[in-house]
């Protein structure tokens, strides 16, 4: 099969031929049809951050496909079934995966950084990590369900805790944080979406976002946001992973308000830690989505109740991979998926 070599930091990916992956016992051979372009994936190739198994190897974690063959034991699934992946999976065992945390499983695996991931022609996987794709949904575009939404669906849902008339900000609108703006629409909140880029404000306010701010025109983005809500948000999202949108998303906050923090950033955020005390301020972090929370979002998908497929805005052919980086590099579209035919 053709699969996109990554062998290190600063280097570009190789299309190559290796072996076809065979699926073992209970295990699930997987066709891939598409798989999309994370900034995730631009921390391992442009930014040191080190994957769990080293290069080289396959990146890619948002990925849907078909299924290709089964397994010794495989009862679940039958050839030509229409999948989706889940970017992380737990171990099932463990505290936080008893306790329905398997997105901070002891043990978590992730496709592209544990294990080899999707931007491959097949690959095999465990009958217990897949998940039914419907039919009204498609197939190549789906593939961001994975990540793109689950992610911000378990920061507005289960994080966030988003109710209908809440009043909520949105710091950064790139492929996560725009699907933040759709989801906390979706659940009922009044979204405000800021960002530098002209360009991502509009596919903000297309999913939903009432009012947006372009940070780099105005003197205090909190000022603006206080004069819109009439004193500050409920909910506060920071999608970019920078100790300075970070700090200016807690100061959105009205009294009693939340933060969640969505971006990752390994540099450490200034606090006022009285007026959390004294204003009852809530700060969460947000990670992935278990796997359990999946079927909802899928769901919410079918129903149109959120966008896909308007949200993939470039398709790049597998030994384009490059340009597909590129152009996640560039800042250009919403989302970019890579496909294998």
């Amino acid at each position: 099969m053709k699969a996109a070599m990554f062998y290190g930091s600063g280097q570009p990916f190789k299309v190559e031929e290796i072996p076809t992956p065979e699926p073992g016992p209970g295990e699930v051979l997987v066709k891939i049809a598409a798989c999309g372009v994370c900034h995730t994936d631009l921390h391992y190739t442009d930014h040191n951050l080190p994957t769990v198994k080293k290069p080289p190897m396959i990146l890619g974690h948002e990925a849907s496909g078909v299924v290709a063959a089964l397994g010794e034991g495989v009862t679940a699934w039958a050839e030509g079934d229409r999948v989706l992946l889940p970017a992380v999976y737990g171990c099932g065992i463990c505290d936080a995966c008893r306790r329905g945390r398997e997105n901070v499983c002891d043990n978590m695996i992730m496709f592209g950084n544990n294990i080899d991931g999707a931007f491959a022609e097949y690959i095999a996987v465990s009958q217990h990590t897949l998940f039914t794709l419907p039919e009204e949904l498609p197939l190549v575009e789906s593939c961001i369900i994975a990540d793109a939404l689950t992610t911000p669906y378990q920061a507005v849902a289960n994080r966030g805790q988003v109710r209908p008339g809440d009043n909520v900000v949105v710091f950064g609108c790139g492929g996560i944080g725009v699907n933040v703006v759709q989801m906390a629409a979706a659940a009922g909140g009044q979204v405000i979406a800021v960002d530098i880029a002209d360009e991502k404000l509009e596919w903000a306010k297309k999913l939903g976002a009432v009012a947006t701010i372009n940070s780099s025109q105005v003197e205090r983005v909190d000022k603006e946001i206080r004069k819109l809500t009439g004193g500050g948000v409920d909910v506060a999202f920071e999608a970019i992973g920078l100790p300075v949108t970070q700090e200016a998303a807690f100061a959105c906050l009205r009294k009693g308000g939340r933060l969640v923090l969505v971006g990752w950033s390994g540099k450490p955020m200034s606090l006022k830690s009285g007026r959390v005390m004294y204003y009852e301020m809530e700060i969460v972090g947000s990670l992935g989505c278990p796997a359990s929370q999946y079927p909802k979002v899928i769901e919410l998908a079918r129903n149109g109740k959120v966008k896909v497929k308007e949200l993939v805005t470039a398709r790049f052919p597998l030994d384009q991979i490059n340009d597909a980086f590129d152009t996640l590099r560039r800042g250009e579209g919403i989302r970019s998926v890579v496909m294998m035919d």
